[in-house]
């Protein structure tokens, strides 16, 4: 069967497109998504459905993305195809909202892709997600600690995250890449490719080109398979239990909390958090989920608690023993000093670039366009996550306080550095975050300091690394 006939017969499988659907393909310039304008363009005619070519320019990469904006006009219109743009200013999202690069772009990217589809009543849009991607998303998730609702990986439809009645479907989900390499040599189509792909300093592109190849090699030739396989089942069971938690939340309840099935429990907690729009981590699901009234705090003045009936909801942090102060700092000009609690802080903006950095005691160098323009000095409080340099994924603060032996009464009164967006770049006493470390990337440096009064260092002298620590 070649591809197209594989494609046709996977969306008629799965019912992604209806007879004559308007359908949106969200095109990029790359092999993926120009392979599958291609496919649905050449479909069309025998289906009736009316197709129009989405591509929003990130501006992250100069010529080389306007040079992906003229390839996806000049294929449209050699398709004969309606082809509509947007763009967007991604480094200042990720800036203000303390976000990836990444995760700004598709913020940005799917509000467009919604915005096109809700405006010209276009009900469903269609990616070019494929086998791969699925492959190395796994692995991404699994090196995070998801679970298996997360393991289970993209669906072949669903409702987007900007419009609820606007679908996202993935037609070529189950393709190989080399596949839709080969279509596009065979077919001789033009498609551009991003250099970013090769990037080392990307934890994806680590996976797609270390992990993946020496997993191939040494333990299962057959990788893509059994991963796929993997998914598939966890994707069954996260299905049964998302299923099992609605009906109980939705009051068709015959069991008490306490005699559902521990997957059930936690999904149960999961769904409440994240319809009021709170951070989901494993930790915090289980607090809640095996301390039943007992409070937990999830930011200034907010806290969480589980009743014994297993709902959710809100307390005041009042008598939680955490300091709730805070100040924030805008970054302007080169420099600037503040003091706060005690602690006397000196900041300054530099153009140097690269990461050659020389250790000084109580002073750190972040890169400042990860920073961003304003920041925010505060108290330790629980659920507090931190990703120290060097290390693979975040780890609760508590834990590392534990683990560098800092004293209980202590800990409350270290302070630490976090983005407008929340995201924690430096912790007193501890490395600085591996998200914010300088790179050969770096084109700006912030320089940050601080100093104890004599007074507070008297209490404070005990602190583990107070005195001076490095962050490399």
């Amino acid at each position: 069967m070649n591809l197209t006939d594989r494609i046709e017969q996977a969306i008629r499988q799965s019912k992604l497109f209806k007879p004559g659907q308007r359908i949106l393909i969200a095109v990029s310039g790359g092999l993926d998504s120009i392979v599958l304008l291609h496919l649905l363009a050449g479909l069309a005619p025998a289906h009736g459905w009316q197709v129009m070519v989405g591509h929003f320019n990130h501006q992250l990469r100069g010529a080389a993305s306007e040079s992906d904006e003229k390839l996806v006009r000049a294929t449209a219109k050699t398709l004969g195809l309606p082809c509509v743009v947007g763009r967007g200013a991604v480094k200042a999202l990720a800036l203000r909202g303390g976000l990836s690069v990444e995760m700004a772009a598709r913020q940005l990217r799917h509000k467009f892709l919604a915005g096109v589809a809700l405006r010209r009543k276009i009900p469903v849009v269609a990616l070019a997600h494929h086998a791969d991607d699925q492959v190395e998303l796994f692995f991404l998730r699994l090196l995070r600690g998801t679970g298996n609702d997360g393991l289970a990986g993209m669906k072949r439809g669903g409702p987007s995250p900007f419009a609820g009645t606007v679908r996202l479907v993935r037609p070529l989900l189950d393709v190989p890449k080399l596949q839709l390499e080969a279509f596009a040599c065979r077919h001789k189509i033009p498609f551009s490719e991003d250099a970013s792909n090769a990037s080392l300093d990307i934890q994806r592109n680590r996976i797609r080109l270390e992990l993946l190849p020496l997993l191939r090699q040494h333990y299962q030739p057959a990788l893509e398979r059994t991963i796929l396989r993997h998914m598939e089942l966890a994707r069954g069971d996260s299905d049964f239990v998302e299923e099992t938690a609605s009906r109980w939340l939705a009051k068709l309840r015959r069991r008490s909390f306490g005699s559902l099935p521990v997957a059930v429990q936690r999904r149960v907690i999961q769904d409440q958090l994240f319809e009021q729009g709170q951070p989901v981590d494993f930790d915090l699901v289980e607090h809640l989920r095996t301390r039943p009234d007992e409070a937990i705090s999830t930011g200034p003045g907010r806290c969480l608690v589980r009743g014994a009936d297993g709902l959710v909801g809100r307390r005041n942090e009042k008598g939680t023993g955490f300091r709730a102060g805070s100040v924030w700092l805008k970054l302007k000009g080169r420099r600037g000093e503040a003091p706060f609690e005690g602690v006397k802080f000196n900041w300054e903006l530099t153009d140097k670039t690269g990461m050659k950095y020389s250790p000084r005691t109580n002073q750190e160098e972040f890169d400042a366009d990860k920073v961003g323009p304003r920041i925010r000095v505060r108290h330790w409080r629980a659920g507090d996550r931190f990703q120290p340099i060097g290390a693979g994924s975040e780890v609760k603060l508590q834990d590392l306080f534990t683990n560098a032996k800092v004293p209980r009464a202590e800990r409350r009164q270290r302070l630490l550095g976090a983005t407008e967006g929340g995201r924690i770049f430096w912790v007193e006493g501890l490395r600085i975050a591996e998200g914010f470390k300088l790179e050969q990337t770096t084109r700006r440096r912030l320089r940050w300091s601080w100093r104890r009064t004599a007074e507070l260092r008297q209490t404070g002298a005990r602190q583990s690394g107070i005195a001076g620590f490095g962050g490399a």
